[in-house]
């Protein structure tokens, strides 16, 4: 049985309890799917002032590569991203952290949220292969900084490692 956490602590303490917490709902579970849906749960219950939480992953069936919209938290979104566009295909082009303060100053920012005010976005990297994108959408400016970013990556990190 689950129940909401309450994060009391620094916000150092309470990453490195939220990347337990990972390790622990996928432990043992070998498909993706599910443990990326629950990733998606585990930080939209733990991330404040966030308005989309979710996993993008490439799909490369059709003729180019592209990430397609995977489990999420947060209202409808773009089913399709075209790797080198929008903040997560650049992510995933350029595979590095994107960390955008206003969403409307990042050149060709896809809105799929009108909400959405700021974002970063983590690839997904299997040994050298990119796997697919965290995003996690703010409506607030400036939401994410460096702390944010460090453990965000160690959580991807974590969830590459069980893929």
């Amino acid at each position: 049985m689950f129940a909401k956490s309450s994060y009391e602590g620094t916000r150092e303490n309470n990453y490195a309890l939220l990347i337990q917490q990972a390790e622990a709902l996928i432990h043992d579970e070998p498909n993706r799917i599910a443990n990326l849906a629950n990733a998606a749960a585990l930080l939209g219950q733990f991330l404040s002032d966030v308005n989309w939480v979710g996993f993008y992953l490439l799909d490369e069936t059709s003729d180019k590569k592209e990430l397609v919209l995977g489990p999420f938290q947060g209202l409808p979104a773009c089913v399709r991203i075209p790797l080198g566009k929008g903040v997560c295909g650049t992510s995933a082009e350029r595979r590095e952290t994107v960390l955008v303060p206003d969403v409307h100053a990042f050149p060709g920012h896809i809105a799929c949220d009108a909400a959405s005010q700021s974002e970063i976005v983590i690839p997904i990297l299997v040994g050298n292969e990119l796997v697919g994108v965290l995003d996690i959408d703010s409506p607030i400016k400036n939401r994410f900084d460096d702390i944010d970013q460090m453990y965000l990556e160690q959580f991807v990190q974590k969830l590459a490692a069980a893929m």
